[in-house]
């Protein structure tokens, strides 16, 4: 896939996230990123280029991955009842660059 394609496919993505908040049902906007539009690119992506076997490890990896993306959503539920938008995002970030650092020490570790 060109690279072109790609970036429309991720505003594609943002127009459709912002037409969504702005609705009744303004919480899918929620699922919308968790439709799996990147990790088909990166699945079609390392299965053409190194084989059914990197594609295996590539899936388990990616469901190791879930586990800082809960961190994330948990603490930023957290930190928007505590503190303001900018700090609570920001602090929830960094907490799923900690667990995501964690995720792939372990992983590294562990295979």
């Amino acid at each position: 896939m060109g690279l072109f394609l790609k970036a429309v496919l991720g505003a594609a993505i943002v127009v459709l996230i912002s037409f969504l908040s702005k609705t009744r049902n303004y919480y899918i906007a929620g699922l919308v990123p968790l439709f799996p539009t990147f990790a088909l690119i990166a699945h079609a992506i390392v299965a053409s280029e190194r084989g059914t076997d990197a594609l295996r490890q590539t899936i388990l990896f990616g469901m190791w991955s879930i586990i800082p993306y809960f961190v994330y959503l948990l603490s930023l539920w957290y930190f928007v009842g505590t503190m303001r938008l900018s700090y609570a995002l920001t602090g929830a970030v960094l907490c799923w660059v900690v667990v995501a650092w964690i995720v792939i020490k372990v992983w590294v570790w562990f295979t």
